[in-house]
């Protein structure tokens, strides 16, 4: 296990349902990693283990697989490819040495398959391209081919395998290269047979098209094949290898994975096409202390080095922290967390099979490796040698797209939800918790519907405690267009010692952006020098309370006029209940207005659903400032309302099918139009009235 050459670190990559944990599993079979073929549908797939997935039949997070092939040790990361949780596919794709991308040979190219591209694209992995379920009705491996190449011929897609038969009469593959032609059997394997003869031709046709497109990727092998016409055998083998590692070419082979039809030649190409960690380009970090560029080659005998990409919280077992070693060989029982300034100690070491944990006394470059029970490391965080430092950048989520008020179902479980979503936080860098001050409301954000749905399933299963979601207060505000003065008196004599305050107010909007101005006018001694602060702390927990809808009050400018005093009777409460009921009279004379917050939003779309994404902004009262574009899409700059772009993320995917991606950021406050504003302020009197 410690020969890095003979080890290969693959990503599985692909659209929601286009069978990539059905792959997975059928990689694990064939090399009898797993003693059966594990199903998605019948719940029994070994990597989607957890019950949120088993219920979904979706993959909901990463999970890790380890086979042996031709004397090769294979790691594969079984990916989610639902938008919602996408962030750790990102991170497993950053952090793979080579992809295998899954296309339906029915839905073909999806809207979404973009995303999966771009990771590929991204680091320049080295891929391979498995067109799934040839056996399904209406598959075609042609017109699917052909639509990747339309679609991203930026990977460079080449047919390595064609396939023999389609629908139920798929039963085997031609290697193009040798023009060896293969049966494949129940168990996974494949046996020789000879070439039908209606592929013949096609066969050799695909094989010339090859042998140009390998001699493409080198200068010298495009020279002899100037000179010579074609390329020898070795030189075709030799030259498509090459060209697979270096990312410049991206081989496509046929497979139907619930038959088991195919999985054999795709175990093949990642044994003998893609790469080992030492043959991926030298990663390059920065040693923290002497601010300098470092770089790590993949190989075992390097300073170590790793990065975390997968952290897991269970109220019994605790933490599980995941991580891929980029250099060097770990053994023993401590690391140095460089992102955390520290030494982590360890018991044991594990690599993960499935939701099994198997353990090993060393692990070296491109190995996925686990360890519990970590007190302070992370996702993202680097790992190394603390005589050798390095820090790797730190992995980025995907925003949050969608918040949610939460709070626990029953008041006594507040305390337990909270300390199990901050678990969770360490497990989803996706996932925010933050406190809006204005509404007082704590703000779960995440990345979708659902994923906001698995969380809250999860909390229940790992941790007993339910939660609750409800849409958030949008933190209005309110002020005033007008001037106004009203009079507060506060005068209570029944029994015992009174109270009695007295003061005039004028109250005026502020034009120079701050919250509150208070300036005191009195003349002489109508009301005592004492008594003034009083007047203005009223007046700004009145503020604080809002008057017409419950809203803070800003932009104020109060002056006190005038007043009276009672010299036993008033006191500083008097004067308080003074100042906040001149304020509240003033307030209702001065045309008190409501603010709403307004969000900048950068939406990233292909052009055909531009039109659209701008009806759409109109209908949310959005103000359009200016379009971008760049070679693939338009960035259009916007600026919407808060209230209407709560459920924005799942409503840009309907309409985009998956294609447009936003960002969002407060922008400023102006004034809700009256009608809108009418129907806050009218639900906000019920409210008041039960108060």
């Amino acid at each position: 296990m410690h020969d890095v050459q003979q080890i290969r670190n693959t990503v599985i990559l692909g659209h929601g349902h286009s069978g990539k944990t059905s792959l997975a599993e059928a990689l694990l079979f064939t090399a009898g990693a797993v003693g059966r073929l594990g199903r998605v549908d019948e719940g029994t797939a070994s990597l989607d283990f957890e019950e949120e997935e088993i219920r979904r039949k979706i993959s909901i997070s990463a999970a890790f697989g380890h086979l042996r092939w031709q004397g090769c040790e294979i790691f594969l990361t079984d990916t989610p490819g639902d938008d919602n949780f996408i962030t750790e596919t990102k991170f497993a794709a950053r952090l793979a040495d080579s992809a295998l991308l899954t296309i339906g040979g029915v839905l073909g190219v999806r809207s979404q398959t973009e995303h999966f591209v771009d990771c590929i694209t991204e680091r320049n992995l080295p891929c391979l391209i498995c067109i799934t379920k040839m056996d399904r009705e209406r598959a075609n491996f042609q017109e699917t081919f052909d639509e990747i190449r339309s679609s991203f011929n930026r990977l460079k897609p080449v047919v390595l395998y064609l396939p023999i038969g389609a629908e139920k009469e798929f039963r085997g593959a031609v290697d193009v290269v040798s023009g060896q032609a293969w049966l494949f059997q129940p168990d996974g394997t494949a046996t020789p047979t000879e070439i039908p003869a209606d592929l013949v031709d096609e066969v050799a046709a695909r094989r010339a098209s090859l042998m140009e497109y390998v001699a493409e990727t080198d200068d010298d092998l495009i020279e002899h094949f100037l000179e010579e016409g074609h390329l020898t055998d070795e030189e075709l083998q030799e030259g498509l290898t090459a060209a697979v590692r270096r990312g410049k070419l991206a081989p496509v082979l046929p497979c139907a994975t619930l038959g088991n039809a195919g999985s054999s030649i795709i175990l093949d190409a990642i044994a003998q096409l893609l790469p080992s960690p030492d043959q991926r380009p030298s990663l390059l970090g920065v040693n923290p202390k002497a601010q300098e560029p470092v770089e790590r080659r993949g190989t075992a005998y390097a300073p170590f080095s790793a990065q975390v990409f997968k952290t897991t919280a269970d109220q019994f077992t605790g933490r599980l922290t995941v991580f891929r070693v980029l250099s060097g060989t770990l053994k023993g029982d401590s690391f140095y967390n460089v992102s955390k300034g520290e030494s982590e100690r360890f018991g044991h070491l594990f690599i993960l099979e499935g939701k099994e944990q198997k353990e090993v006394d060393s692990v070296v470059p491109g190995m996925i490796a686990a360890v519990a029970k970590l007190k302070n490391t992370g996702t993202g965080d680097t790992l190394c040698d603390e005589a050798n430092l390095v820090r790797y950048d730190p992995l980025e989520p995907m925003p949050a797209v969608i918040s949610y008020a939460v709070s626990a179902k029953t008041d006594k479980d507040e305390e337990k939800l909270f300390s199990a979503l901050t678990r969770m936080l360490d497990e989803d860098l996706t996932l925010h918790l933050t406190r809006e001050p204005e509404t007082h409301e704590v703000l779960l954000s995440g990345a979708g519907q659902i994923h906001l749905d698995v969380i809250r399933e999860r909390l229940k299963r790992k941790f007993s405690v339910e939660m609750e979601l409800s849409q958030p207060k949008i933190p209005y505000r309110e002020t005033l267009k007008g001037k106004a003065t009203a009079q507060g008196k506060h005068k209570k004599q029944s029994g015992g010692r009174g109270q009695y305050g007295d003061c005039t107010i004028e109250i005026e909007p502020l034009t120079n952006g701050e919250r509150f101005e208070f300036v005191d006018k009195i003349v002489g001694g109508v009301v005592p020098q004492q008594y003034r602060p009083a007047v203005e702390k009223g007046i700004i927990e009145a503020m604080e309370k809002g008057v017409i809808a419950g809203y803070p009050f800003v932009g104020l400018k109060a002056s006190l006029l005038d007043g009276s005093y009672h010299n036993v009777d008033s006191s500083e409460m008097a004067f308080k209940i003074a100042g906040s009921l001149a304020f509240k009279k003033a307030v209702l004379e001065a045309h008190p207005v409501l603010l709403e917050p307004v969000m900048e939003l950068d939406i990233r779309v292909d052009k055909e659903h531009v039109g659209d994404v701008m009806g759409d902004l109109n209908s949310r009262r959005g103000r359009v400032l200016g379009m971008d574009s760049d070679s693939r899409s338009e960035i259009i700059r916007a600026q919407v309302p808060q209230s209407e772009m709560q459920l924005y993320g799942p409503d840009l995917t309907s309409m985009t099918g998956g294609r447009g991606s936003f960002t969002l950021k407060f922008s400023h406050y102006e004034e809700v139009p009256s009608h809108i504003a009418q129907k806050i302020i009218a639900e906000h009197k019920p409210t008041e009235s039960g108060e």
